[in-house]
């Protein structure tokens, strides 16, 4: 076949194939010699190999197979690899662990008694280790994250910067006196107002009745449904300084959501604890205020519903 063309066209035909070779070669391998200043980033770029899962995952099992990639690929990588990183570069994770969420299957009509036993990551999913670059704006979005919380509004807000990331319905605690087994005094149940900071994360929660200190197993759904508890990671405030159990954690009956219902506890949906979790790793701030006067989402005025009556003493 050669032989039938002509010499300075083979030449062109030889060209062409060392080109292709060549970008084969050097696919997914980025240059970045410039931002390290030595061979560290070479060395993480040819070696994290994206990760094929090989076998089921349940969420039962979750946390502890992140653990061993952490454990396996932290050593390997320029930056900290942290579960909060690794899941955030593969997205498509919160969205496996948003659709576990009970009402969510519900609509789907199926019933889940054990949440724990659903599988989260399927045999043959890929786990991507994020390089150098993309790690560090990652990052970069976890510094410039915080949550707002306005109580009368039953809102809470993920903002990155000025941007509005994501906008959640939730419930908050009631406005009485109780006395609390747990807290052995009698407790105000308002959600507490001010600044702070995520300053801790429950992965595996066990649940307890604060009234009466009663450690609980199973749940009444909103459908009259007994479910066993889900395991949907707690994450706990500390406001002004003080580590007062004020958390933000899921709830298994969503009726409950914008209304003043908890023991002081901010509640979310399943699907939505997921998301705020992931994106508010330890040391996110958090704002929870308590705004009367707001607007709504055309710009109007809107007094809210005072739930907490500011001007009188519980």
């Amino acid at each position: 076949m050669f032989s039938k063309l002509s010499p300075s066209l083979i030449w062109v035909i030889i060209l062409l194939v060392f080109i292709k070779f060549n970008l084969l070669k050097n696919f997914n391998y980025p240059n970045e010699f410039n931002n390290s200043g030595n061979n560290s980033s070479l060395l993480e770029t040819s070696i994290l190999e994206p990760i094929v899962i090989d076998r089921s995952i349940t969420v039962e099992t979750y946390f502890e197979y992140l653990d061993s990639i952490i454990l396996k690929y932290d050593s390997l990588t320029s930056y900290e690899l942290t579960e909060h990183l690794l899941v955030r570069a593969n997205p498509w994770i919160i969205s496996n662990l948003k659709n576990t969420d009970y009402y969510h299957l519900k609509t789907l009509d199926s019933f889940v008694y054990n949440q724990k036993q659903m599988k989260v990551l399927q045999k043959g999913d890929i786990i991507i280790i994020p390089d150098s670059i993309s790690a560090a704006k990652i990052l970069e979005s976890f510094k410039n994250t915080y949550i707002d919380v306005n109580i009368p509004e039953f809102k809470l807000r993920i903002i990155e910067d000025s941007l509005l990331r994501f906008v959640f319905p939730i419930r908050v605690g009631q406005p009485e006196m109780k006395f609390l087994k747990m807290a052995n005094r009698i407790t105000d149940l308002r959600t507490k107002i001010g600044s702070g900071v995520i300053i801790n994360h429950v992965r595996n929660p066990n649940y307890y009745n604060p009234v009466d200190g009663k450690q609980y197993f199973v749940t009444r759904r909103d459908d009259n449904k007994i479910t066993k508890l889900p395991q949907i990671p707690f994450i706990e405030t500390q406001i002004n300084g003080i580590r007062n159990g004020q958390l933000i954690h899921a709830t298994t009956n969503p009726k409950t959501l914008e209304k003043a219902y908890s023991n002081g506890c901010i509640g979310t949906k399943e699907a939505d604890a997921w998301v705020i979790y992931y994106y508010t790793p330890i040391g996110t701030k958090i704002n929870i205020r308590y705004d009367l006067n707001i607007l709504d989402t055309l710009g109007s005025k809107l007094v809210l519903k005072d739930i907490y009556n500011k001007n009188s003493k519980l």
